[in-house]
């Protein structure tokens, strides 16, 4: 019994020439674009700490390790108050506190003030803030450059 071919010469069935479809999924696109948003985010991630410029004292003292991010109220020079990056009034400063802490009632709270700014001014935040019953505040300041 003789085998039946087809008029190219191959088998019955059987395509040659022009394009198969591909079942792999090339995933070299994907890994360049991930890489890439892997940079991205770790070039900006420094960044988006508080970026309130202040002159902040230099004093000896261990670091605070904090599983939390806390919420940073900063004192410029010019007495100006900022909650995170948000200019407030001294009078809002609290109800405004007041309304995050519902959601977080361990909030920490962080004081960042300018060194050239006078103690009273300091003290009027520290105060409002343990007048309001927050627990967890804390003063800010730069450790001194080594010698």
């Amino acid at each position: 019994m003789a085998m039946m071919s087809s008029s190219r010469g191959g088998f019955r069935g059987r395509r040659r020439g022009g394009p198969q479809a591909m079942s792999d999924i090339n995933v070299t696109p994907l890994v360049d674009v991930m890489l890439v948003l892997l940079v991205i985010f770790m070039v900006t991630a420094p960044l988006l700490s508080v970026s309130i410029p202040v002159d902040l004292p230099k004093t000896e003292g261990k670091n605070i390790s904090a599983d939390k991010q806390p919420l940073v109220i900063t004192i410029t020079a010019s007495s100006e108050i900022y909650l995170q990056e948000t200019r407030v009034k001294f009078e809002a400063l609290v109800p405004r506190l007041q309304a995050m802490q519902g959601v977080d009632p361990d909030m920490r709270i962080f004081v960042r003030g300018d060194r050239s700014l006078t103690y009273g001014r300091i003290m009027e935040v520290m105060g409002a803030l343990s007048s309001a019953n927050f627990k967890h505040v804390a003063l800010v300041a730069d450790l001194p450059k080594q010698k």
